[in-house]
């Protein structure tokens, strides 16, 4: 897997291409740690992201860390098998707000 982060002011955009999944997990989640103290806005962009698992849902519905700025998290750029991971998670638990992470404005 490779990831690639764009900055732009408070924006953060991070790009992994390939698999998601629990082995990949720690390596997205040091990306999101090393942004800037001034990034407020998270955009994953998984536009080359083939597969993810379910683990993978922990990096976009687990509650924000106790240390650190608040982030708002968002997604872009999802393709078909990742849409249905998010659908499905939608089903079994309503409560996860998927529509406030797939909100991202056209850039």
């Amino acid at each position: 897997m490779i990831i690639t982060t764009t900055i732009d002011g408070a924006r953060a955009r991070i790009s992994p291409r390939g698999q998601l999944d629990y082995d990949t997990l720690q390596a997205l989640r040091t990306a999101a740690a090393a942004l800037p103290p001034g990034v407020t806005d998270v955009v994953w962009d998984m536009g080359e992201t083939t597969f993810m698992d379910v683990t993978t849902l922990r990096l976009l519905f687990d509650p924000a860390p106790a240390v650190g700025p608040l982030l708002r998290t968002r997604v872009s750029g999802l393709g078909p098998q990742p849409m249905r991971l998010l659908a499905l998670a939608a089903d079994l638990d309503p409560s996860l707000d998927v529509t406030r992470v797939m909100n991202v404005d056209s850039d």
